[in-house]
């Protein structure tokens, strides 16, 4: 019969063993998910089927930024452990990983392991030296071809973050140093899009109904709430939007003001285009 990527993928997550492995034993056990744990366990992956059900809340946060700054490529793998995070092996591992995705560039993990048997057969592998659950939860790939990425990770490597720019001139080492001002602006402010105009709809409407009925209970005049509550909104913008957060460096500035003076200095028209933003502590869905 034939295996679902479906099928294949709740299988690894019950499991955590490699995506051929639980193809095979998928294939031997005719589609039924408990006959191929049973499979899975009978052929050495009891292991991953013991850590199955505990959570992995620790790891790495890890960036590769190509030589010319054109491709870049950030990355979290998780394990049960700081001690484990900080092995030698996991962090070898994670190396293979993110060099295995700067060079295939799949659409997402499942893909990375479908492709790659030394990813997907090395998860087992660090299971057994480590003994515990390996995830390797997200990874983004950005090109920039007529513009830069930025990267930087936090200290500790659980928080890392890429940034993109678009128009960038040949001489882009100053432009990568604001860059790299940006880019932790962007760790320790947490904005939530790059532009206003990319703040999700619903979103948006939930702060309006919130700063309307504070207004109303302040005793505000009801012909008076739109206004207010459009105030508002742009103060929620100013925070949250990373163009319009002041600058944690000189807050008499934005960072869209470092992006303009950048362009005015040297007759540019560099755009900042997008972030990624990767922490340990962020929710996975």
């Amino acid at each position: 019969m034939e295996i679902s990527a479906t099928q294949v993928n709740e299988l690894r997550k019950k499991t955590g063993a490699g995506m051929m492995d639980c193809k095979k034993a998928l294939t031997e056990a005719n589609g039924d998910i408990e006959k191929a744990i049973e499979v899975l366990r009978k052929k050495g992956a009891a292991v991953a089927a013991k850590r199955a059900e505990k959570s992995a809340n620790e790891g790495i946060i890890i960036t590769k930024i190509s030589s010319d700054k054109k491709e870049g490529v950030i990355l979290q793998i998780n394990c049960e452990t700081d001690f484990v995070a900080k092995s030698e092996d996991f962090i070898s591992y994670t190396n293979t990983v993110v060099n295995t995705v700067s060079e295939l560039k799949p659409e997402n993990v499942e893909t990375l392991l479908a492709q790659s048997s030394l990813i997907s057969n090395g998860i087992n592998d660090l299971l057994g030296k480590v003994g515990e659950k390996i995830e390797i939860s997200r990874f983004k790939i950005e090109t920039a071809p007529d513009g830069l990425i930025v990267d930087y990770i936090h200290m500790g490597s659980k928080l890392g973050v890429l940034v993109k720019f678009e128009n960038a001139p040949a001489d882009n080492n100053e432009l990568a140093l604001i860059g790299k001002d940006i880019a932790m602006q962007v760790a320790a402010m947490k904005p939530i899009t790059t532009y206003r105009e990319e703040v999700a709809k619903d979103i948006v409407e939930k702060e309006l109904d919130i700063y309307k009925e504070l207004a109303r209970k302040e005793g505000k005049p009801e012909n008076m709430l739109d206004k207010i509550s459009t105030g508002r909104l742009n103060k929620f913008y100013q925070e949250n939007c990373l163009f319009e957060q002041a600058f944690i460096k000189d807050n008499t500035k934005t960072v869209g003001s470092l992006i303009k003076d950048f362009n005015n200095k040297n007759n540019t028209q560099v755009k900042l285009s997008l972030f990624h933003r990767f922490h340990l502590g962020d929710e996975r869905k």
